[in-house]
């Protein structure tokens, strides 16, 4: 079974989660400078079959498109030209900076590794690819 693969989008940094084959468990991957995601990209679709990549969307807390929410716009449609035939899903990533945060702390981990933001945006993108997981689930 293929892959989910989730995108936590930056001007400078990405985070990048996926799921293990049977898309049960959502685990961090990597975080890549953007400038250099689509070559990541097609690196990584060499290697693994993704049957969907899951991108988190920035909203404001009335539910409004945020500054970035445009540049994520543009990199859906640069991801559509390179992989026109896998499908693309939003998701609202309101709170996964803070919760990622949160999570880094209750697991323990040193404040200095927390610093680190490419931390943040990997744990940003597995909370965006849990959250998409749950909403796919019958129950």
């Amino acid at each position: 079974m293929p892959r989910i693969l989730a995108i936590d989008y930056g001007t400078k940094r990405t985070g990048i989660a996926v799921t293990d084959p049977m898309q049960i468990i959502a685990t961090a991957l990597e975080t890549v400078d953007t400038s250099q995601l689509i070559s990541f990209l097609k690196k990584y679709f060499e290697k693994e079959q993704v049957s969907e990549i899951v991108i988190g969307m920035p909203k404001r807390l009335n539910n409004t498109d945020s500054d970035t929410a445009e540049e994520v716009r543009k990199f859906i449609a640069l991801f559509k030209q390179n992989f026109p035939q896998t499908p693309v899903a939003e998701v609202d990533e309101r709170f996964t900076s803070s919760l990622a945060q949160q999570a880094m702390i209750s697991g323990g981990m040193k404040k200095k590794d927390r610093q680190v933001k490419g931390n943040v945006d990997k744990i940003s993108a597995t909370l965006i690819l849990q959250s998409y997981m749950q909403s796919k689930k019958p129950f």
